[in-house]
């Protein structure tokens, strides 16, 4: 069944429309639990007072519970999937408000929970809540055995020379599940009628229909694995052949798998430019700031260095007047005053240079902190960047070893070499 959740407030406004619902024919309210009223408008007024005790304001968590339109989903379906729910949300024991609709022949639920746990005062925090219903939700199909909505199977499998670099990445970290992949191939099957349909059924979901090595029917998906449709699909080789036709009238596995490369390696270079330009947009204002911050410190140092040449001028004029001139001098020379004033001029010179220095490697120091501090956000940066790059770049070099299969296999072996030529690449603004 479809689910779909929300977190969200207002308690009376929830109440009003998952129990009058004015648009259906029908409302029922199934179970009030945890509350200490079974009166659900007095449940909902709880939750809110509950809320007041913490600075949560979407106290609620909603999810809408829709099976498909001709099958019949006994209550006992829909408990199964609150309890998955629950034990993903860990909302296991919270109170919940569960109400059913029915409208145009059709029944669904809603069920309301209070986020507030009372031991500790505080929201439960439901990270991923999207994803996980979404996997509770195309669980129960295969479970109960019904038709999955073509956007549980579009978000694995489709054209991938249509993706989104988003898509693409999404796809790499998928997980090929074969639930999955056996409703894909008897679906396709179900819903062509010839040839050219059943072909372009496949086409939809990234498959290319070409003929196996022991002149079967396989599919060869864009990473170029393939699955033998009688297996996979549950149809006998009669059959297939019935609608298919002769299997030496299809390409060959590497022919298929060479003509997706081509395609896929054009598609991969398009997401390469979209990641270098995506970078190049991110980097800018770091540029920016770094460009900034070097002119201020260059600033701030030239400014010291006027100052303590200054300084150094106004002390060192001091220094002079000390030592008089003429007969006065003389006789500081002969009575030893001079050496002595010269020994303290001397020392003086001595610390005031240390200080200076001493100043001086402050500045440096701070600045190379503040400098390193940006450093270490713009070696993250880097490092991400570079990786996405690499990342495409063997993704590229896999499908072209696939366009030429007496090619080695080169990917493993230079892999690590293209990492490290991939992270001193010289398009990389240096300046960072």
């Amino acid at each position: 069944m479809l689910i779909k959740g929300s977190q969200r407030g207002g308690a009376k406004q929830q109440a009003h429309h998952i129990l009058l619902g004015k648009e259906n024919e029908h409302v029922e309210v199934y179970e009030v639990r945890g509350f200490t009223s079974d009166n659900p408008h007095v449940a909902f007024q709880e939750m809110y007072a509950l809320s007041l005790g913490t600075e949560c304001k979407q106290f609620m968590f909603s999810v809408s519970m829709n099976p498909p339109l001709d099958e019949d989903a006994p209550p006992e379906y829909f408990e199964n999937a609150m309890a998955s729910i629950e034990k993903e949300m860990e909302l296991k024991n919270q109170p919940r408000i569960v109400v059913f609709h029915e409208k145009e022949g059709r029944r669904h639920a809603h069920c309301v929970w209070s986020r507030i746990d009372l031991l500790e005062m505080k929201a439960i925090n439901l990270p991923f809540y999207k994803n996980k219903l979404n996997e509770i939700s195309k669980q129960l199909y295969l479970k109960h055995g019904w038709e999955l909505p073509k956007g549980y199977i579009d978000r694995q499998f489709s054209d991938p020379t249509n993706f989104s670099l988003e898509e693409w990445q999404q796809a790499k970290r998928a997980k090929e599940d074969p639930k999955i992949l056996k409703r894909l191939f008897a679906q396709t099957w179900q819903a062509s009628d010839n040839k050219q349909s059943y072909m372009q059924a496949l086409k939809e979901y990234g498959f290319t229909l070409a003929r196996g090595d022991q002149r079967g029917y396989v599919a060869v998906d864009y990473k170029g694995k393939f699955y033998s449709l009688s297996r996979w699909s549950g149809v006998k080789s009669k059959q297939l052949k019935e609608r298919l036709g002769d299997p030496e009238h299809l390409p060959s596995v590497d022919e298929a798998k060479a003509d997706i490369a081509r395609k896929m390696t054009k598609t991969l270079d398009g997401h390469l430019q979209q990641v270098r330009g995506h970078w190049q947009t991110k980097l800018k204002p770091f540029r920016r700031v770094v460009r900034k911050m070097r002119d201020q410190h260059a600033t701030e140092r030239e400014r010291l260095a006027k100052e303590q040449k200054a300084r150094w001028q106004h002390e060192e004029k001091l220094r002079v007047l000390r030592l008089p001139k003429g007969i006065k001098g003389l006789w500081h020379r002969v009575t030893g005053k001079y050496q002595k004033i010269r020994a303290i001029n001397e020392k003086e010179t001595r610390q005031a240079k240390e200080r200076d220095k001493a100043q001086k490697q402050k500045l440096i120091i701070r600045h190379l902190k503040q400098r390193q501090k940006l450093q270490k956000k713009l070696a993250k940066l880097r490092y991400d960047r570079n990786e996405a790059m690499l990342s495409l770049r063997l993704d590229m070099g896999q499908y072209l070893e696939m366009q030429e299969k007496d090619r080695p296999n080169l990917t493993d072996k230079f892999s690590k070499k293209l990492k490290d030529q991939e992270r001193d690449d010289p398009d990389f603004d240096r300046e960072l």
